[in-house]
Formats: structure tokens, C-alpha cells, sequence
């Protein structure tokens, strides 16, 4: 018979910080300046050692040690409301810049627009105690839900900076771009073109951004001369659009007309609509949208717009969520209307 001897597997310790000043031959206090983000400086020579020590060891920091000792972690919360939706993703694509500057982490929670659910998602990363958390989802005009406040007003009391895209939330930090003045001008500018009739496209009534682009757009365009638009109201996705486009084509909609989607993924949603029913975007109906996001430059023809720097915006509100010195500047978020194929001059 013979003997066996039931042996444990071996097993890694943890690598600690004590490690890593170890191998690199400095302080415990130099190694934690250096790996979790002080605001103290460290020598790059210093924190060059400290980081290749870190990397040859595998050294990991606890995230949630860091947020006991600090009171905040080393995140930023972002929330969104469709991250499939490029106008998100391009301010995701900001913040996450800022955040790798800062040496911090991007968590990213999609809110779908529902209220609810929003506050069960505030809710659930304040347990995070994010540093920072950027609410860029579309906001309602009205006051926000009195348990959004209050989870709010908790993430704060814990030490984390909130931060608003757009109005709506009050006692926090605000990015505020014009999208009325962004729309009159795109309103002024087509009627400059000739166009005189138009059709919007826009969400429900209620979300700031869509009314705001509706009555900036109405404002812009018939004071310049043209007619009352037409609004029809679906959503913010292209579906919406393709949809909304289809139910202003069944009521009529004639040639030298020009469509504004609130939107460029609303327009591009309609642009569709307007194939399917065989008129021909641009030279039979124009098409405007907002935001400039990369598709609408792809598509054809090539879609007029109010470019928002939407990379930057995402890049601000990381600073307004980091930095505690942290001011307002709206010219570095000025909209610009971008005149293209889809929008024709018209005699």
C-alpha cells in the first residue's frame, strides 16, 4: 500500500506596498505617493522606480483600502444614457482621457433615461465612493427627483464631486453648452440658404436638450423668415427618427422642405426613412442635425450640423468633477453650424 501525503497547493501572498518600496528602494510614504495618486509630487525618477517595481512584482492597489483611508476612491463614475449612442461615447471618450491623465478609473452606467433607474445607479455607486461623479445622461426641464437629491446630496457629504451636463440638478457643478443658441443659428443659416418650411424631429417634451434645440431652431428660423416647423416628437435613437420621419412623410411633406432632427442620429434615422419612401435626401428634402458626431460626415450626402466639441465636453466635466479650484469656461464650449451636402442652396 502505499503512502500518500495530501498537499496543499502553494499559494501567492499578496504583494503589498511594503514590497514595492522594497524593490525600489524608497520610503513606504514615496511608493504610496507614487502609486495612489497623491497630490504631493514625486520625482520622476522616483516614480519611475516605484512604477517598475510595481509592475515586476504584479503590486495591485486596493481600491477599497484607498477609499476607507481617503474617503474616495479612485474613480469617477459617468453616467449615460445610451452608450451606443456616439454622441455618449464621445464624451465617455473624454472623460476617460482625463481619467488616465489623473491615473484614475472610469466606471461607465447606462441610465436608459428612466428616472428610476437612474437613482437605484447613483445609489449603487456611491457604495464605490466614486471621487467624482458626471451625470451626462438628457435631463428632464424639471426639478430632479427628490431621491436623486438625496442620494446626491449623500455622494457629496461622503466627499465625492457631482457633476451636471445641462441644467436640471441643483447644488452641483454645471457644463452648460447652448444648445439654443447653437439651434437659432443652424435655424438662420438654412433660411440664408432659401429654405422656408421646415420639419423637426424631437423627443419627448420635457428633456432639456431636445427643448432647447426645438425652440432655439423655431426661434432662429422664423425670425430669419421662414415658417412655423412642424414638430413631431419620438425619441433620441435613429429608430426614432427613421420612425418620426415616417409619420411626417404620411402627412406630407413637400419638395425644398428641410428636416431637423435633434440630433445627428435622429437625421440619420430619418435620412433612411426618406430612401424608404423614395425622395432623395438633400436635393428633394434637406436634412440637418446636431452634434457632429463622425457618422453624419460618412454618410450621403454629408450632413449639416452644430458641431459640439463633444471629446472636450467629456474632457471638462472630468476636470469640474477633479479639480477643486475648478471654474466655468464657456468658450472653450462653443457650438459651431457646419453647412454640407444635405442642405443645398436653394434659389
Amino acid at each position: 500500500m502505499t503512502d500518500r501525503t495530501l498537499r496543499r497547493p502553494a499559494t501567492l501572498s499578496a504583494v503589498t506596498l511594503d514590497d514595492v518600496a522594497r524593490e525600489a528602494g524608497v520610503s513606504l510614504a514615496t511608493a504610496s505617493r507614487a502609486l495612489n495618486g497623491s497630490t504631493r509630487k514625486v520625482a520622476d525618477s522616483y516614480r519611475e522606480r516605484v512604477e517598475a517595481a510595481a509592475a515586476r512584482l504584479g503590486y495591485t492597489a486596493n481600491l477599497s483600502a484607498q477609499a476607507t483611508a481617503r474617503g474616495t476612491s479612485a474613480i469617477i463614475a459617468l453616467l449615460v444614457a445610451d452608450i451606443a449612442d456616439p454622441y455618449f461615447g464621445l464624451i465617455a471618450s473624454g472623460v476617460a482621457r482625463g481619467a488616465d491623465e489623473a491615473g484614475l478609473v472610469v466606471t461607465v452606467a447606462i441610465t436608459e433615461r428612466d428616472p428610476a433607474r437612474e437613482v437605484r445607479l447613483v445609489r449603487a455607486l456611491r457604495g464605490q465612493r466614486p471621487r467624482g461623479l458626471i451625470l451626462a445622461a438628457s435631463r428632464s426641464s424639471a426639478q430632479p427627483d427628490p431621491e436623486l437629491a438625496r442620494e446626491l446630496g449623500l455622494l457629496a457629504g461622503m466627499g465625492g464631486q457631482v457633476v451636471a451636463l445641462g441644467p436640471g440638478v441643483d447644488d452641483v457643478r454645471s457644463l452648460i453648452l447652448d444648445n439654443r443658441a447653437g439651434a437659432d443659428a443652424l435655424g438662420r443659416a438654412l433660411v440664408e440658404r432659401g429654405y422656408r418650411d421646415a420639419v423637426i424631429l424631437a423627443a419627448a417634451e420635457g428633456t432639456a436638450t431636445s427643448d432647447e434645440r426645438l425652440a432655439g431652431f423655431t426661434a432662429g428660423f422664423t425670425a430669419a423668415g421662414g415658417s412655423e416647423p412642424r414638430v413631431y416628437r419620438e425619441g433620441f435613437t435613429r429608430e426614432s427618427g427613421q420612425a418620426a420621419m415616417t409619420r411626417a412623410l404620411a402627412d406630407g411633406v413637400a419638395s425644398g422642405t428641410v428636416v431637423f432632427g435633434i440630433s445627428d442620429v435622429v437625421a440619420i434615422g430619418a435620412l433612411t426613412a426618406l430612401r424608404e419612401a423614395g425622395r432623395t435626401p438633400g436635393t428633394d428634402i434637406a436634412l440637418a442635425g446636431f452634434d457632429d458626431i463622425p457618422t453624419g460626415r460618412d454618410v450621403t450626402p454629408d450632413l449639416t450640423t452644430v458641431r459640439v466639441p463633444l471629446e472636450d465636453v467629456g474632457y471638462h466635466a472630468f476636470r469640474a468633477a477633479t479639480d477643486a479650484d475648478w471654474q466655468p469656461h464657456p468658450d472653450d464650449l462653443r457650438l459651431e453650424v457646419l453647412l454640407r451636402a444635405s442642405t443645398p442652396p436653394r434659389a
